[in-house]
């Protein structure tokens, strides 16, 4: 059994969807990861885990950099810049919530998840 890493609700406005109006107005986006890694034999040394905050730069920087199409295209980026960053993640869990998502009901949340492994 694996360890878990976890940093939720990393936030930020970015310019992703379908729509025009979405790609021109832009709005809020937030991210959960979930990371497996050991977590044993650590010695109180940073270089021996995975730097959480490294992580968090990781997906604000995919949520406001460029824009894609799909919330889904977006979670796969996160996860595959962070198991190209950090060689002790064996599982990363990325979901992405876009809570004003463009649809005529009422709803709470559009959510996708995406699991990526080595």
């Amino acid at each position: 059994m694996s360890d878990l890493i976890k940093v939720i609700g990393i936030s930020a406005k970015g310019f992703h969807g379908v729509f025009a109006s979405e790609r021109k107005l832009g709005q809020k986006f937030v991210v959960d990861v979930e990371l497996t890694s050991s977590l044993k034999n650590l010695n109180d040394d940073l270089s021996k885990t995975v730097n959480y905050a490294e992580v968090a730069q990781i997906a604000h920087d995919q949520i406001t950099g460029k824009p894609v199409k799909l919330i889904e295209t977006l979670a796969d980026n996160i996860a595959k810049q962070i198991l190209k960053k950090f060689k002790k993640v064996k599982t990363v869990k990325v979901i992405v919530h876009k809570p004003k998502a463009p649809i005529a009901l009422k709803f709470k949340d559009v959510i996708v998840e995406v699991v990526r492994s080595r």
